[in-house]
């Protein structure tokens, strides 16, 4: 029976210790707290709840945390008013460090420009991640168990290559995916980037070839781009996540196309064009109609 102890996931209380632009689209904001000693990322796309105060509010608006029952507190959070309640998105654990001291690290999807405040078209998280200061506090919902459910990319043991698309959303997940994956693993990696800033250099001890497919200097879409490659190896594994009409489009390219097996295709809408993700959670997730 799962208890307080042996569950996979709990509340963490935590507060921003520095912020750091990386490039036009991303922000890195590193989180510190007493509470990091019982968090345990599972690494690779690892993913977490966030809860995010409003404007004007000191902390995230949440039920008292100590109920041993994750449910209960979930289902207190979502009887709240909505305007008061915090704010609830869904991100990456981009990194997790013990040492020197319990750190974990998000990386934001932004504007390329700090947003005026009030700016339509900005997301609540887009414009905190730009305003985030030391000292602001957050709740995370996230792993207190290393193997969990968060975490998506699971290599076959039979796979002899892994082909992996995302967009900058998806970003800090790949990034971690490529850290993980095992020396000289073949991997094919396409990211989809607004702008020619977005390029980073991969740290993977894989043997990967990355294709940059930049938006600004007229990049062929998604699935131009892949139906025109080769796929890396005989028996690939898939891992693709991003905007949920393009994760579509590709998984039925791999499927029906190239006749993968939809069991080694991973894939994940991280966001859908013109919803944000209140709105989202209230309509069938199209990357799952043909699952």
């Amino acid at each position: 029976m799962t208890n307080a102890e042996t569950a996979p996931f709990r509340f963490f209380s935590l507060q921003v210790d520095r912020t750091r632009r990386l490039g036009p689209s991303l922000v890195r904001v590193t989180f510190t707290g007493a509470d990091l000693k019982d968090f345990a990322s599972g690494g690779r796309d690892q993913s977490l709840s966030l809860f995010l105060p409003h404007p004007g509010q000191d902390a995230p608006v949440l039920p008292p945390l100590d109920d041993p029952d994750m449910y209960a507190i979930l289902g207190a959070y979502r009887a709240l008013p909505h305007d008061e309640r915090a704010v609830m998105r869904s991100y990456t654990v981009r990194a997790q460090r013990t040492e020197p001291v319990a750190e974990i690290d998000i990386d934001f999807a932004v504007h390329a420009a700090p947003p005026a405040a009030g700016a339509a078209g900005v997301g609540p998280a887009c414009r905190w991640a730009q305003h985030a200061k030391p000292g602001d506090r957050v709740v995370v919902l996230g792993p207190a168990v290393a193997d969990n459910t968060g975490v998506r990319f699971r290599l076959p043991e039979d796979a002899d290559s892994v082909l992996i698309w995302g967009d900058e959303t998806a970003l800090p997940a790949v990034s971690a995916i490529l850290e993980w994956l095992p020396a000289e693993t073949r991997a094919h990696v396409y990211l989809e980037v607004p702008f020619s800033g977005d390029r980073t250099e991969p740290v993977t001890e894989a043997d990967a070839t990355v294709t940059w497919l930049v938006r600004e200097e007229g990049a062929p879409s998604a699935v131009e781009a892949i139906a025109a490659a080769e796929l890396p190896g005989a028996d690939p594994y898939v891992w693709i996540a991003g905007e949920s009409g393009v994760v579509k489009a590709l998984r039925r390219h791999f499927v029906r196309e190239r006749g993968l097996d939809r069991r080694r295709v991973t894939f994940v809408g991280y966001w859908r064009k013109g919803l944000s993700e209140d709105a989202l959670r209230e309509v069938p997730d199209e990357t799952q109609e043909e699952a």
